[in-house]
């Protein structure tokens, strides 16, 4: 919030070609308002409803963008290279994981046995192998 974020909004604003929404941005330490062409914050009332208003739209606009962090992290982190073979989806990720443990193991495994794990063939199980 603050001074920063609303020059960085207010010149996203403009590179959009947007100037008919009104813009503020509220700095969290102190809860002061900050609009363009006013060097000054405003401060409203702590027990302001238009503060609260504030307050609200700025926690909702946090708890989104964490959310979507979160979920990218998590998403980060599930992916392998077994993510890259034409063939290999979710279930069979699953599936192989569940079975061997690791790519690790997987790379060390042979054909027939990565044939052998729910939903592989043997001629998916050579594909895989050449692409690890």
């Amino acid at each position: 919030g603050g001074k920063g974020h609303l020059g960085a909004a207010l010149q996203v604003f403009l590179n959009l070609g947007i100037t008919d929404i009104s813009i503020a941005s509220i700095a969290k330490s102190e809860e002061e308002v900050f609009v363009p062409q006013t060097p000054e914050p405003i401060i409203l009332p702590r027990n302001s409803q238009g503060l609260f208003l504030l307050q609200r739209a700025r926690d909702e606009a946090h708890r989104f963008a964490i959310t979507y962090h979160r979920s990218r992290r998590s998403k980060a982190a599930t992916s392998s290279s077994l993510d890259m073979i034409p063939g290999i989806g979710p279930k069979k990720k699953r599936h192989l994981i569940r079975k061997f443990g690791s790519v690790k193991v997987i790379k060390e495994s042979s054909v027939t046995e990565i044939a052998s794990t729910p939903g592989m063939t043997l001629k998916l199980a050579n594909l895989l192998k050449e692409y690890l």
